[in-house]
């Protein structure tokens, strides 16, 4: 009987919610002055983590929200692995090593083996890496020639925040072309219109984030050829492909915008976006060694050995590196054509249903050799409509979905798009119930009509 009773009272213990602990609340923003059981503690904040949104539902994230069971163990060995203990951890540091040689061949460096690159936490930092490079052989240029190194700027179309960071820190004047009418990204004509001897680089994006389009890196850098020609202006290019690094090598190899363009000395990549790595890993590479500016390079005697350093972050962890490199090995480039395809058709085919719903223009429909695989789109202009994009949005998201709504920058402020980016995870199932869900949604508003409309300060959560 007593048995009995031992084997009922360790039932109770067995279930974590049966505990006493978690009858009353848990502070949160003082620390707790008493330890708690590990699988209580690990309930508290496994609940908590279930009022966050279904990251495969999250159109609005360009990062990877699926992986193979291999990369879950890969990462998990690697979790107690700093990248920056290169002496302690030699094989980490050459499998990055290796991935920036590979990066290097993809995206047709002329110097494979004299190439320099490394790996940062995401695209951001690899950004303002490569920015303060062209600074920096800018700077060295003017000073040789006598010149004043006072007030350098950098020409881009519309840009993601990291580079208006960037010009802040670092104190460099953004010449962000800005949107006209029907022209939404960098033209060659803009970007000589902003053109002089302070300009350390032209930086177009390969997947701009508003639009997702590819900008004309070729046609621009024939024009900066032709300003060198006629004024004597040796204006250097940085490559911001965040996203298409990892897409245009595979599903577009003829188009011309890497290495392959003199005039491109450096290119940024996210690993974690069409890499198909997971969170965080971003790549920078440098056309030639001669690129990156020695001044730059830290030679840092740590843990006994010289180590170099060129990053913004010191310690980091090597799990998202070691799994880019086993995807690279594991897909090849005929892996990641197949993967990258499936995604730009499933983005075709959720646009063309999209149109058909009536009310809205697609503005991009994720064509292969002119953006990424994604879509967006504007409600049609002159349409009287009891809802704006920030309602759909609002109202898919009790669906759980998760499609921002925004307004354009200067000088398309006016301009209200949706956006959705088909990454690998979101299959044409996956597109075709999102697809009803929008016809569920429109039907709504056309048995509620009359409703407020939502402005982009109350939809605050879905302004991306």
């Amino acid at each position: 009987m007593l048995h009995e009773k031992k084997s009922i009272q360790d039932n109770i213990d067995d279930d974590v919610y049966a505990s006493v602990d978690l009858s009353v609340s848990l502070p949160k923003y003082k620390f707790p002055g008493e330890e708690q059981d590990p699988r209580r503690a690990y309930s508290v904040v496994h609940d908590e983590l279930m009022l966050d949104g279904n990251s495969r539902q999250n159109l609005a994230t360009f990062c990877q929200t699926w992986a193979e069971p291999e990369v879950h163990k890969l990462m998990d060995e690697c979790m107690d692995k700093n990248m920056i203990d290169k002496d302690e951890y030699p094989q980490t540091a050459e499998i990055e090593a290796r991935c920036v040689h590979m990066l290097a061949d993809l995206w047709n460096s002329p110097a494979a083996v004299n190439t320099m690159g490394c790996s940062t936490i995401g695209s951001s930092e690899a950004a303002m890496l490569s920015g303060m490079a062209m600074k920096w052989r800018w700077r060295e240029k003017r000073r040789a020639a006598g010149k004043s190194v006072d007030k350098p700027n950098m020409i881009c179309g519309p840009v993601q925040v990291c580079w208006h960071k960037f010009a802040r820190y670092w104190d460099i004047e953004l010449r962000e072309i800005p949107m006209e009418q029907d022209r939404l990204i960098m033209t060659p004509e803009e970007v000589l219109k902003r053109c002089d001897e302070n300009t350390i680089g032209v930086v177009p994006t390969l997947g701009v984030t508003f639009t997702c389009q590819y900008e004309p890196v070729k046609a621009v850098a024939d024009a900066l050829d032709v300003l060198e020609q006629e004024t004597g202006l040796d204006i250097p290019m940085h490559v911001d492909g965040a996203s298409g690094g990892f897409l245009a090598p595979f599903c577009s190899p003829n188009l011309v915008w890497d290495f392959r363009i003199p005039r491109v000395k450096s290119i940024n990549s996210s690993g974690h976006k069409f890499g198909l790595a997971p969170l965080g890993v971003g790549w920078v590479i440098w056309r030639e060694k001669e690129d990156l500016p020695e001044d730059l390079v830290f030679h840092v005697n740590y843990l006994g050995g010289d180590m170099l350093d060129f990053a913004l972050n010191f310690s980091r962890p090597g799990g998202s590196i070691v799994s880019q490199y086993y995807n690279f090995l594991r897909l090849g480039r005929d892996g990641y054509r197949k993967i990258h395809t499936a995604c730009y058709e499933t983005a075709e085919f959720i646009a063309n249903e999209i149109e058909k719903l009536g009310p809205f223009e697609i503005i991009y429909n994720g064509q292969m050799d002119a953006g990424i695989p994604a879509l967006c789109w504007k409600l049609i202009d002159g349409t009287e409509s009891d809802f704006n994009l920030y309602d759909f949005a609002d109202r898919l998201s009790t669906r759980g979905w998760q499609i921002p709504a925004y307004s354009m920058p200067a000088n398309r402020q006016d301009l209200v798009i949706q956006r959705i980016l088909v990454r690998h995870g979101v299959s044409r199932d996956l597109g075709g119930l999102l697809v009803e869900d929008m016809k569920r949604s429109l039907e709504y508003f056309r048995l509620h009509p009359g409703n407020t409309q939502m402005t982009a300060t109350e939809a605050t959560g879905f302004h991306h």
